[in-house]
């Protein structure tokens, strides 16, 4: 197999070699080989440019709780021991009020929250 590495440029050149990381899915080529090379090579290069031209976002600090509620079963309640009384919680939930240093650290210790996702600035909470 001749491996010809060019940097992806255009969306044609995405498209082009995601056709072909699709072909490999089906038959997956042994790590370590000229085709397995290939295929990480292509795996790489696509991942780059999506990284560059799809920035995924991080999700706001609230959405997050709430994702993490929802995967957790959890409800207002169980949050506490890391935000405060039941007002506090709410006001967290409903973007009343920003979280504190140490509710970030406790969000992410205790529910495993990316740390990155809860200091991103929430644009509706009111700081007061």
């Amino acid at each position: 197999m001749n491996i010809e590495i060019r940097p992806l440029r255009s969306e044609d050149d995405y498209r082009a070699a995601m056709l072909e990381i699709s072909t490999f899915f089906e038959n997956e080529p042994e790590p370590g080989t000229p085709e397995g090379d290939h295929f990480d090579i292509l795996l790489t290069l696509a991942e780059a440019y999506e990284a560059k031209h799809f920035p995924v976002d991080l999700p706001d600090p609230v959405e997050a709780i709430k994702f993490r509620m929802g995967q957790g079963g959890l409800t207002p309640k169980d949050l506490q021991p890391m935000i405060g009384r039941m007002n506090r919680v709410y006001e967290i939930l409903n973007r009343k009020r920003p979280l504190t240093l140490a509710m970030i650290r406790k969000l992410h210790t205790e529910l495993g929250i990316p740390a990155e996702s809860l200091i991103k600035p929430t644009s509706e909470a009111r700081l007061t």
